[in-house]
């Protein structure tokens, strides 16, 4: 069992038996890296949901929040999918496995594939908007100012992140350098372009002009 403390920042984390099962899935399945981020997500984005006076289901936001990146394990590579894609189905299978409804499902998974996809998930339910919130605050300091330093601190004390920007992007160009194609059109094509040597990104105009219609 993991010894980490479930509260920081007065934020409790969800003290029921699919929680610690999930916590300790990601703890055995992915690296220290992800595991605290994934943590710190649901911690940011359960404070940003209290600033924003949103009612929000904290268990399901601690679900979405823990799998968001379980799709960049190597296992996913090969998949052909966006690795938010992959990482929502690990958690609809393990959901369905614990027999959450559906709608609960849902509204997990769709929190998930959308979390890298800026400008739709905050007009969705709140567990959708807060796991993109927790993952834009901890990934690319969004809103950092929302926050009170005091409880940037008691999180960041909890989950450590050390060096956590380069080893970030090293993640992400880990996770989805094989499949270069499931960037098309999203945030990943950045890293790709950035970090391997000869990826050309795929264009939306010139996909459309280069298309097999005559007009």
């Amino acid at each position: 069992m993991t010894t980490d403390l479930e509260i920081a920042a007065g934020v409790q984390v969800p003290a029921t038996a699919l929680a610690r099962e999930a916590t300790e899935l990601i703890r055995d399945t992915t690296d220290e890296l992800i595991y605290h981020h994934s943590r710190r997500v649901y911690f940011f984005g359960s404070l940003q949901g209290r600033g924003r006076d949103l009612s929000f289901d904290p268990e399901l936001l601690y679900l979405g929040a823990m799998f968001h990146d379980v799709g960049l394990n190597e296992e996913f590579h090969g998949s052909g999918r966006r690795f938010e894609v992959d990482s929502a189905y690990e958690a609809k299978r393990f959901l369905q496995a614990h027999g959450v409804p559906e709608d609960s499902i849902r509204r997990v998974w769709t929190a998930i594939a959308l979390h890298t996809t800026p400008g739709v998930p905050e007009f969705m339910e709140p567990e959708v908007a807060l796991v993109t919130a927790g993952v834009e605050y901890d990934v690319l300091g969004i809103g950092y100012e929302d926050l009170s330093a005091e409880d940037r601190e008691a999180i960041v004390a909890l989950h450590p992140r050390p060096d956590f920007k380069r080893r970030i992007l090293q993640a992400f160009t880990d996770g989805v350098r094989p499949k270069p194609r499931t960037t098309f059109g999203n945030v990943k094509a950045d890293v790709l372009e950035h970090f391997v040597p000869g990826f050309e990104r795929g264009g939306f105009v010139r996909t459309i002009l280069d298309s097999r219609w005559a007009e």
